[in-house]
């Protein structure tokens, strides 16, 4: 059962997960582990040296997708890029080739034009992921640190938001191919591999949430601090 309202640091962190367990994502980008008994989430991020800010930022955003977003301009930025990075590096070291080797076995790959076709499909997606995330690490993120610290570059975070493209929604097509039109030996396999790309679908979702609705606003606000101090 979803708990109704923000959560605030004086809650408890095994309250937080209990009642929504894809936090359990959240908590290991931010290096938090399990074992914090009933201590709340001020004191697990104080333990793990995190920002309880930060980290309450993301989950209410997370949380609350429909409600209006209020972004906390006095947030740092550079934790959120750090949070990213680990996201980032989830996608693309852990996420994704899980998700390939189980769509190997799931529809006997080399065995039909079918299966080649779908996994040759998702191995385009998934070189278009990484470059896309590459991009943010290589270009974007180096940029708001520059910012944070007061020497910007010649970027403005404007231009990342104008490109910057949703990379779950390509997703939704390999999912159709595979409800549609591939013909299943075991409707367990198959079944198992499509959740995994439904959730991550979803958890690619969330994290542009995080960076169009969070970042972006926030580094936008800096942006305008430092040109007003120029």
């Amino acid at each position: 059962m979803h708990k109704l309202g923000k959560y605030d640091g004086s809650e408890r962190m095994s309250d937080l997960v209990g009642d929504n367990y894809p936090m359990l994502l959240v908590m290991s980008r931010f290096g938090i582990v399990l074992g914090f008994g009933d201590k709340t989430i001020a004191e697990v991020c104080a333990d793990s040296g995190v920002d309880v800010r930060v980290f309450l930022a993301i989950v209410n955003l997370l949380l609350d997708e429909e409600d209006p977003v209020e972004v906390d301009v006095s947030l740092d930025a550079g934790a959120i890029v750090d949070y990213l990075q680990r996201s980032h590096a989830y996608f693309l070291d852990f996420r994704l080739p899980a998700i390939r080797r189980a769509l190997i076995e799931a529809i006997d790959c080399g065995q039909s034009d079918l299966s080649f076709v779908i996994l040759r499909f998702f191995d385009q997606y998934v070189a278009e992921v990484r470059r896309h995330m590459n991009y943010e690490d290589q270009t974007v993120f180096p940029y708001i640190c520059s910012l944070v610290n007061g020497h910007p570059d010649g970027y403005n975070i404007d231009i990342f938001r104008r490109q910057h493209d949703h990379v779950e929604e390509r997703l939704t097509e390999l999912k159709n191919i595979l409800i549609k039109y591939y013909p299943a030996r075991s409707s367990n396999e198959l079944n198992g591999v499509l959740f995994d790309i439904f959730t991550c679908a979803d958890e690619l979702a969330s994290h542009n949430r995080i960076e169009d609705c969070l970042l972006v606003p926030l580094v936008s606000r800096l942006e305008q601090e430092r040109g007003e101090k120029r």
